[in-house]
């Protein structure tokens, strides 16, 4: 067996002093579990403080001096029943989900010719039209449905699923675009070129090449897109005023609301049904999430 030389000593005392940090109990906890233990709580008591209200009791609700509000010992199903029984929201739920599908689907196909276009395709300008897209996702949609209140009105569409299908991508395209833009520069341009070579079209590279190898960023915009669509408020609000049409996000609130006087249980009921559909969709593709999302910021 032959000696370690000098230098392989010095790169293996370099690299354990570089994780001294983690040597001992004390230094992890303070440096990895409390900063981890403290996000954790800090994300996930809106949810739990949603759940305890929807379970709890309307007594308990009611009279805080008596009950303590972080817990209860007689959790009750009666609000869920009396959202999922006594009130249109099924409906509701179909709606927002038809309306948030549909935007996606519409914003992804526009979102995919953009990024393409944009990275795949050489031309002067390129960069700053990218850059351009991306700046109009920041404007807010509180200045944005003021103008297209009146567009929407015009076309006859107030009032119909349609109002938000049509409007929603407005707001979704410009982030959608950004995020495979970033994703469609890691793959690599010398598959484009030998494809270009053999003979392939630009339609073929597109549909062969480029969206198999970027399933996780088109399931990354997905989610994104579907995510801002289901708790979207202002359009919502704004373009839809039969109760039969809203989404739940609008719908919710407007029913379970008496002048000044909020029925919390339905409430936190209802957004704790309308939640667990995105919980769900979260849990099967997170991996793909982040994939995504990292390759969009290395860009």
């Amino acid at each position: 067996m032959g000696r370690n030389s000098p230098e392989d000593n010095v790169v293996t005392a370099d690299h354990s002093e570089g994780m001294s940090y983690l040597s001992t109990l004390p230094q992890r906890v303070v440096s990895v579990y409390m900063p981890l233990g403290l996000i954790v709580v800090v994300l996930l008591f809106p949810f739990y403080w949603m759940v305890i209200t929807a379970v709890k009791p309307k007594e308990q609700l009611l009279d805080l001096d008596t009950f303590s509000p972080f817990w209860t010992v007689s959790p009750t199903l009666e609000h869920i029943k009396d959202l999922l029984f006594k009130t249109d929201y099924p409906l509701w739920l179909w709606n927002t989900m038809f309306i948030s599908v549909a935007a996606t689907v519409l914003s992804l196909i526009a979102s995919v010719f953009a990024a393409y276009a944009i990275t795949r395709i050489r031309y002067k300008g390129a960069s700053m039209v990218g850059g351009l897209i991306f700046l109009a996702y920041l404007v807010p949609p509180s200045i944005l449905f003021i103008p297209l209140s009146t567009v929407v009105f015009q076309y006859g569409l107030f009032d119909t699923p349609f109002a938000l299908i049509l409007t929603y991508p407005t707001i979704l395209i410009p982030f959608s675009t950004w995020l495979l833009m970033g994703y469609f520069k890691t793959i690599p341009y010398e598959l484009e070129e030998c494809a270009l070579i053999d003979g392939a079209n630009r339609w073929q590279i597109l549909v062969k090449i480029i969206l198999p190898l970027a399933v996780p960023g088109l399931i990354s915009a997905s989610i994104f897109c579907l995510t801002l669509c289901w708790n979207e408020f202002i359009y919502a609000l704004t373009f839809i005023n039969s109760a039969e049409k809203k989404t739940v996000p609008v719908a919710i609130l407007s029913a379970f609301t008496d002048g000044d006087q909020y029925r919390w249980g339905s409430l936190m009921a209802g957004a704790l049904v309308g939640s667990l559909p995105l919980v769900i969709l979260y849990a099967f593709f997170v991996e793909h999430y982040v994939s995504a999302m990292t390759g969009a910021v290395k860009e």
